[in-house]
């Protein structure tokens, strides 16, 4: 009865675990159980004994004293993962589990990712247990060793960072023609009543071909329509009497104010002047730089008149131009455009020159630099100059000047005729004010929060903890575990690192239990549980005979 009654515990043991394993088939990251069975101590009739010259030899004879449970051996294999949508979900994909502080200050361990943000936005458990990994501090560097909570400050404000750095790619092609030559736009003669008209000449005493004055004192100058290397430039008033009194006053202003480079570095003889009674403008080389004016882009406002007429010489040198914003130290966005010229070539490579301009640099001239950047005959970068632009924002209650360095390795000076030179912006360092509206986790548990104004924090790491013996942790309920006295200690680590899984966002992992294999148990343990029940029923009836007997 009493081997009889082993068995029943035995299959007892099995139908418990697959009674558990299938009430939890819909638990989020459930591991499933297996009982394994062992015998019991044997009673040994006879030892046996050996062959000899007349004897084969017998073996032992031996009673079993029935079975009992040897281990519960739980399945740490992988589950299914399931999309969730909810980024705050997360999973394993591998090795490694989730570490929780818990409220009753237990570090305990799941395998369950369904976590959330509370009101302090802080990513905590279902269970409310604060979900652990590494800290980010104010640069977005992850402080790694030290375990901590995860707190994603959704709604707060970012301030503005004024641009420092700005990261330019692209190709200037290196088949490009030399900016050998400037463009020059040469006026119609002016004149005066005695005669022709010199740098120091008034306006009001410029007349037309009947004698007319083309200006009196109060009169409005508009400059509208007029480019350069294609881009339009600002519209200009200028108030003959206040802005400008002579025809120099009104070359200097416009030569300002079109951004025309004189650095004797650039090359050339550029800027605007007045020759043998006509206004000459002479832009900086190559064809990006050229300024462009017609009779219509330069009116007397007041009295609705055209001035002046002009003829233009083209430049030559090929080029290109782009422009990027970047940010004063309130946010405020501010242009940059940088316009470039093959300055020269030789066979040990080229070198292009690039000119800086901005319409929002708050004195009068848009230029805040000029440079130089240099590729071998390989058109690989070589060098660059000049890259600290300086733009003022005096006026504008921001930081004045904003300084900015250019980086230009990233260009290459490669022969592509099909496509000409192309420059962009890669990357700047400054953003406007924004508020922290969204965040995203990746595969190596690195959360990310992304601001209104575009920009990215890096908050934190997710931690995860590994052991040496998976099987020796102590299930505590709430899908949660703590080490047990033979799982080893955790090594704690960052996803992908350490022989770490990878975190899927958005992803939950699902129970591993599977069905077919338990109710396949089911019945298997249900079947020696009915047979050890009719060992006992036996038994007895075999003492109820020898009851009989005594009677």
């Amino acid at each position: 009865m009493l081997v009889g009654a082993t068995g029943l515990h035995s299959n007892q043991y099995m139908i418990d675990t697959i009674g558990d394993n299938i009430a939890n088939v819909n638990t989020t990251a459930f591991k499933s159980q297996r009982s394994l069975f062992e015998t019991m101590f044997y009673r040994t009739l006879d030892g046996g004994s050996p062959p000899d010259e007349d004897s084969g030899g017998t073996n032992p004879k031996q009673v079993g004293y029935g079975s009992g449970l040897a281990s519960l051996q739980r399945n740490f294999s992988q589950g299914g993962l399931q999309p969730t949508g909810m980024k705050s979900d997360l999973a394993v994909d591998g090795n490694g589990f989730f570490i929780l502080d818990a409220p009753d200050g237990t570090q305990q361990y799941t395998r369950d990712g369904s976590f959330d943000l509370d009101q302090n936005n802080t990513l905590v458990s279902s269970d409310g247990a604060f979900v652990q990994g590494f800290a980010a501090d104010s640069d977005g560097t992850i402080i790694e060793g030290v375990l901590s909570n995860l707190v994603v400050p959704l709604g707060t404000e970012r301030e503005a960072v004024a641009t420092s750095s700005v990261t330019m790619d692209g190709n200037l092609d290196g088949s490009s023609t030399v900016a050998s030559a400037a463009a020059v736009v040469t006026s119609g003669a002016l004149v005066t009543a005695g005669g022709a008209a010199a740098e120091g000449t008034a306006l009001t005493d410029l007349v037309d071909g009947s004698g007319v004055p083309l200006f009196a004192t109060g009169d409005t100058i508009t400059i509208n329509g007029w480019a350069k290397g294609g881009v339009e430039l600002p519209s200009v008033d200028l108030v003959v009497g206040t802005d400008v009194t002579t025809l120099g006053d009104l070359a200097a202003s416009m030569e300002t104010r079109a951004g025309i480079n004189s650095d004797p570095a650039t090359g050339g003889t550029p800027g605007i002047t007045v020759e043998n009674g006509t206004l000459v403008i002479t832009s900086n080389l190559g064809e990006a730089n050229a300024v462009s004016i017609e009779a219509s882009d330069i009116r007397n406002s007041t009295s609705g008149t055209l001035p002046l007429t002009f003829t233009a010489t083209p430049a030559a040198g090929e080029g290109t131009t782009t422009s990027f914003l970047a940010f004063d130290s309130l946010g405020n966005p501010v242009e940059v455009r940088l316009r470039v010229a093959l300055e020269s070539s030789s066979s040990a490579g080229n070198t292009w020159r690039f000119y800086a301009e901005s319409v929002d640099d708050t004195d009068p001239s848009p230029i805040i630099g000029t440079g130089t950047v240099s590729f071998d005959q390989d058109g690989q970068y070589v060098s660059a100059t000049g890259t600290t632009l300086q733009l003022d924002r005096a006026g504008t209650g921001a930081v004045s000047p904003v300084n900015m360095s250019l980086d230009l390795s990233m260009l290459t000076g490669l022969s592509t005729p099909a496509s000409g030179s192309t420059l962009v912006m890669a990357s700047q360092d400054g953003s406007s004010a924004g508020e922290l509206i969204d965040y995203a986790i990746d595969q190596s548990g690195i959360i990310v929060g992304t601001y209104s104004n575009s920009q990215t924090q890096v908050f934190g790491q997710v931690g995860l903890a590994r052991f040496a013996n998976t099987e020796g942790l102590v299930a505590q309920g709430d899908n949660t575990f703590v080490t047990g006295i033979n799982s080893g200690e955790a090594a704690v680590g960052a996803p992908q690192t350490l022989g770490m899984g990878s975190i899927q966002a958005g992803n939950l992992e699902l129970s591993n239990v599977e069905l077919t294999r338990e109710f396949i148990g089911l019945i298997t343990a249900s079947t020696g549980f009915s047979a050890a029940s009719r060992v006992v029923r036996t038994a007895d009836d075999l003492l109820q005979e020898l009851l009989l007997l005594a009677r």
